[in-house]
């Protein structure tokens, strides 16, 4: 049975390609959009499905866990924090803020090296 070696090019999660990825996600389920309550479990569902289905399709070598929470925009502010034990030199997250005049979306994408 072969080894699996990771491409010399793929050491470490790229967090600013998986910001872009959410990025785009978020944009075309939530831009143009206002609060509606109603809608929150359709668009937060929507966001986590699109972006880890696009995460997948880069093919690389990691379990992804993607969150997300969208708020109504207040005064009171939006706090979240998260914590990960993990190898750094090859797992990775990052965290993508959005907002419009009506609310406040944080999604989090954590992935997860997969060794063979």
């Amino acid at each position: 049975m072969e080894e699996y070696h990771r491409p010399c090019d793929e050491v470490g999660f790229n967090a600013d390609e998986a910001h872009n990825i959410v990025k785009e996600c978020i944009d075309g389920v939530l831009g143009g959009e206002d609060y509606n309550q109603n809608n929150i479990n359709q668009w937060t569902a929507s966001i986590v499905e699109q972006s880890l289905a696009h995460l997948v399709k880069l093919g690389k070598a990691y379990k992804y866990i993607v969150t997300c929470a969208v708020v109504q925009r207040s005064a009171y502010g939006f706090h979240t924090a998260s914590s990960c034990f993990w190898d750094t030199t090859s797992d990775g997250t990052c965290t993508v803020r959005w907002e419009n005049r009506t609310m406040n979306c944080i999604v989090n994408v954590f992935a997860i090296a997969i060794v063979l």
